[in-house]
């Protein structure tokens, strides 16, 4: 073999070796590739707090419907919260609760969100925003016989004597569709025979119909009528004109025949 061929042979000898190193680096051989190292995760302590499932307003009582548990990162939970490790039976710890201030939806629970029914300012709780609770003193007989319960909506009529001689009364329809906030009234057993003692009757009525039941009560007594649940809307859905038209108090009752008005009826 002369030496031209043997410079020939390794001209193609090296050609072909850098052939094969192109096309494997073409390919993706060769050096691998780095690879991006993940870093592990770190896991946040969490308690599971409870939270409004729903906007809650001021007067609702709670129940389990209206919250959920949801987790919180442990951190961020306030001595105030109520979390379900202290708390292993909520519908024990709802019973008898009510808001007292407004609650928005995903908003955790404090205990300064609500009152329970054995405790100071659980009535304010009650009330609707705006109005107030009046108390009239109540018998069996003016109180529909002792069935008036608390949320019940009832009409207030006020009776009144127009005259002496001959005994002549009045009576007259003063407010109506009132909210029932409470009832104190207790049950006698005697042998038998249940007999009901009613004291006082607790009402929401607006800063209007306050002084128009003051008035009424200091013209003659006052009887409670029961109204059907189906009538029972919001004192603000029926506004009856007699409570807030009449916000100077007067209450008109018929005196011989004929209609008066004026400072509870009298002239």
């Amino acid at each position: 073999m002369d030496m031209r061929r043997m410079i020939v042979l390794g001209i193609a000898v090296v050609a072909a070796i850098a052939a094969v190193f192109l096309v494997r680096g073409m390919m993706g051989g060769g050096t691998p590739q780095a690879g991006a190292l993940i870093a592990p995760v770190r896991q946040i302590p969490t308690a599971e707090v409870l939270v409004a499932s729903t906007p809650i307003q001021p007067g609702t009582p709670l129940n389990p419907s209206l919250v959920h548990w949801q987790s919180w990162p442990r951190s961020a939970v306030d001595s105030s919260f109520i979390t379900r490790e202290a708390t292993p039976d909520l519908a024990a710890a709802l019973n008898g609760t009510v808001t007292r201030a407004p609650i928005v939806e995903g908003e955790p629970l404090s205990n300064t969100k609500f009152v329970h029914s054995d405790a100071a300012g659980f009535m304010a709780a009650t009330l609707t925003p705006g109005n107030r609770a009046i108390s009239i003193p109540v018998t069996v007989e003016s109180g529909a016989g002792g069935f008036i319960l608390p949320n019940d909506r009832v009409d207030l009529m006020m009776t009144e004597v127009v005259s002496d001689n001959p005994k002549r009364y009045a009576a007259h329809v003063v407010l109506t569709n009132i909210r029932v906030l409470a009832m104190d009234q207790t049950v006698k057993q005697d042998k038998d025979q249940k007999t009901v003692i009613a004291r006082t009757a607790t009402l929401e009525v607006t800063p209007a119909q306050s002084r128009v039941v003051a008035r009424a009560q200091a013209a003659g007594p006052i009887t409670l009528t029961l109204r059907p649940l189906g009538e029972n809307k919001s004192v603000a859905d029926t506004a009856p004109a007699n409570s807030e038209d009449n916000t100077d108090g007067n209450v008109t009752v018929i005196r011989f025949g004929l209609v008066a008005t004026g400072n509870n009826g009298r002239k």
